[in-house]
């Protein structure tokens, strides 16, 4: 029995991963959840599962909802988050929050020796030299649950480090795939939003709409699985089928195939090193009938090319460029700016930002890059606002 922490349990990995809990009550327990503002989502999962400590954002509802659930202790705002993550009970966190809050209590989650199923792809972007340092000293387990890398992970299991060739990083291109680049600049928050294969949180959906979470999950990639930027390849395949893959010295390629369904990743970084027998729709080829894969457009889609260049900089520059990028996708989502400045953000702050000469090796040094990034990122929208 593996007793977990769940942050982010009323998003769209929280759920699925509750619904894989549900589907194996002899492998999984919650013992703890962290939850944003979202209450009514909240009190139906408390309905189902019971943990011992639950973390919401706001100290005024963490008091409202111990009046309703007196069993359970309510604790509120990052110390919460940390407290959730690193209780004594909790053998694996799934880091599920959205956005860089998701680094300090997965950071402390991994130096007190928990073992970590990694859905937030932005605790590696903005300190991922950091937490794979920790998880190497404290002898924790770090399994990615997002599909790409998940499936990286499966995948290299057939041959040594040593064999590896390159990653191939598989996008589905997003909705805006097909369009214009003029159009692509031009698009609201209604198209970005229309994912044409995932159902998956606005965030994220927006980061696959510029493929900004392509471009952040070669920095992720980086850092799992210990490869240069320039052993990291992208190819657009818009069934979703093949999650990635992986090639070897010998000019073999490695897949792994499943439908688009997050429960299989989580379900693998749960078991882990086990397998467990799915409940899940099996994936039919026949009825796939065809699988097809592009080269990605970086003229269309710059976020890629800002991506690499964070991560050839190096130090605290991809945590920059991640900041920049959540404070536009915010703005985006308000519905205040179109799509294309999102990238012109993030390529402004890169080139405005002065990095610290140092190594990113801490989690103030992460923290205070993150908020300088910001800080540009809001200036830099402010104007074009009012432009």
């Amino acid at each position: 029995m593996k007793h977990l922490a769940v942050l982010g349990s009323t998003g769209s990995i929280g759920k699925s991963t509750l619904s894989v809990v549900e589907a194996f009550p002899d492998r999984f327990e919650v013992v703890s959840m962290a939850a944003g503002h979202n209450l009514e989502v909240l009190r139906q999962q408390l309905g189902d599962h019971h943990p011992q400590v639950v973390c919401v954002a706001d100290p005024e509802d963490a008091q409202t909802m111990a009046t309703e659930f007196p069993a359970t202790r309510w604790v509120s705002g990052a110390e919460g988050l940390v407290e959730a993550a690193c209780l004594p009970d909790v053998d694996t966190l799934v880091a599920a929050l959205v956005g860089s809050v998701g680094l300090p209590s997965t950071l402390a989650a991994i130096q007190a020796g928990k073992d970590v199923a990694l859905a937030n792809k932005e605790t590696l972007v903005v300190a991922g030299d950091l937490v794979m340092r920790s998880a190497e000293s404290s002898g924790a387990t770090v399994v990615p649950v997002d599909s790409e890398h998940n499936a990286i992970h499966q995948a290299l299991r057939v041959g040594p480090q040593t064999a590896v060739s390159r990653l191939i990083l598989t996008a589905s291109g997003g909705p805006l795939r097909t369009w214009s680049g003029s159009q692509i600049r031009q698009a609201g928050r209604e198209q970005a939003l229309a994912h044409p294969t995932w159902s998956m949180g606005p965030k994220i959906t927006v980061d696959s709409a510029t493929m900004m979470n392509k471009g952040l999950e070669i920095i992720e990639a980086h850092h799992l699985f210990k490869r240069a930027e320039d052993e990291i390849d992208v190819v657009v395949h818009p069934q979703s089928i093949v999650h990635s893959l992986v090639e070897y010295v010998d000019g073999t390629l490695i897949a792994q195939l499943a439908i688009n369904d997050m429960r299989f990743p989580i379900m693998y970084a749960l078991a882990w090193p086990d397998r467990l027998t799915s409940p899940l729709e099996r994936l039919d080829l026949a009825k796939v009938s065809q699988l097809t894969f592009e080269e990605p457009d970086a003229e269309r889609f710059p976020s890629l090319r800002l991506a690499r260049h964070a991560l050839q900089a190096g130090g605290e520059m991809p945590a920059v460029l991640n900041a920049a990028n959540e404070i536009a996708v915010e703005t985006f989502l308000s519905g205040r700016i179109k799509l294309g400045v999102i990238t012109d953000t993030v390529e402004a702050v890169l080139n405005q930002h002065t990095p610290n000469s140092q190594p990113l090796d801490s989690l103030e040094q992460a923290l205070a890059a993150d908020t300088a990034g910001r800080r540009l990122a809001k200036q830099f929208l402010e104007e074009s606002v009012r432009a």
